[in-house]
């Protein structure tokens, strides 16, 4: 099979891989054939990635998945070297700037996890590559191919799919939750706490991230979270990523009911709370299965809860309570808190000018001593 064909079929199985896409437009084009996803980066510039797997091989059984064993469709397999020129090739186009590689697992992890090293490290090492690089990391991974890695690449992650090895064996029976996943990061957060990074690319260690398969196993948001919190505040993860199940024929999961994409969104948005905004999984308000609601968003329902008969004053509070509000995000924190310094706010108006979306927050905030007209919830 010719190298462009091979790529059309790689990058159209990849699409089960979340990356720098997730959660936000998840816009992706086509050329020749070729998916090519536009993608926001760690550092919140956009860009475009060819995102791919090095083989569509795989011997794991994952009960979601579409490459899982034994599952009837065209595979096929990149040798390392093909990979790195089809990418380079791409680049000098002007096509991309950047690559998401993962794969299949065929052989075991650890040859696979050295075939994904050998292809960044002919594309950075012998080709020269200066464009982005994700890199997964598979199941298994040792400490020294773990680090070999991380001294490639802009961003390494290793899926946990699961919330907890009792969740993990529903949806993946093959895989060890602990010794083969959760081991994993806890190299990389090892490596990016003890070595320095003299050896890593542009003399910086990369970013970690992970994937949660969302609804495949019956687990509850609450389950997701409490290990997303963990994740986030022992193992430094800067970015976790939710999978609405999706039934893929010939697979055990073809006629689950799919997850709605809504619950997907609020996991992302509680766990952005978690991450920038100062929550904890036990502040945030789940029903008695666990779940959060779907017809709100998490921050105003913690709001709700907490703010409506005792709204926060916008001029003296401080930036942990202004980030609770809603319609405060980061940069609005930012800005009210340098505003007041000069005139305090005493109307919404002001607030507008800074950015802030005063239909959003006027039902939680006093301006100045005096609260704003506002409309009370029927609910």
């Amino acid at each position: 099979m010719e190298p462009i064909e091979k790529l059309k079929l790689l990058s159209d199985a990849s699409r089960i891989e979340k990356g720098e896409d997730g959660g936000c437009s998840d816009q992706k084009g086509r050329y020749n054939g070729i998916i090519l996803t536009h993608a926001r980066l760690p550092n919140g510039k956009t860009t475009t990635l060819l995102k791919s797997l090095l083989t569509s091989v795989c011997e794991n059984d994952c009960m979601y998945c579409p490459l899982r064993a034994g599952r009837d469709f065209r595979r096929t397999t990149f040798q390392p070297d093909e990979f790195a020129q089809m990418a380079v090739n791409l680049t000098k186009a002007g096509l991309i700037q950047g690559v998401f590689l993962s794969s299949g697992v065929a052989g075991g992890g650890i040859r696979t996890q050295d075939r994904l090293i050998a292809s960044a490290e002919i594309l950075r090492w012998k080709m020269g590559y200066q464009g982005y690089i994700h890199l997964k990391i598979m199941p298994g991974a040792e400490f020294d191919q773990v680090l070999a890695s991380m001294q490639v690449a802009d961003r390494v992650s290793i899926n946990l799919e699961a919330p907890n090895e009792n969740r993990l064996s529903t949806l993946a029976p093959k895989k060890d939750f602990d010794h083969e996943l959760m081991t994993v990061i806890r190299i990389v957060n090892q490596i990016r706490t003890t070595i320095p990074p003299a050896n890593a690319w542009r003399n910086k260690w990369p970013s970690c991230c992970t994937q949660f398969v969302v609804g495949g196993a019956d687990e509850s948001d609450r389950e997701l979270l409490g290990t997303s919190q963990s994740l986030h505040r022992k193992y430094g993860l800067l970015r976790i990523y939710y999978s609405a199940l999706t039934p893929h024929a010939g697979t055990p999961f073809a006629h689950h009911t799919p997850i709605p994409k809504q619950r997907e969104q609020r996991l992302y948005q509680a766990d952005y709370l978690i991450r920038d905004y100062g929550f904890s999984e036990a502040e945030l308000a789940f029903d008695n299965q666990g779940m959060l609601p779907l017809e709100k968003d998490p921050k105003r329902v913690w709001a709700d809860k907490n703010l409506l008969h005792t709204p926060v004053e916008i001029n003296t509070a401080s930036r942990e309570l202004l980030l609770r509000v809603p319609g405060i995000g980061l940069k609005g924190a930012a800005n009210v808190i340098a505003a007041r310094r000069i005139h305090p706010f005493n109307s919404l108006s002001m607030l507008k000018r800074i950015g802030i979306q005063s239909d959003r927050v006027k039902n939680y905030v006093i301006l100045n001593g005096k609260r704003p007209a506002i409309q009370l919830p029927f609910c």
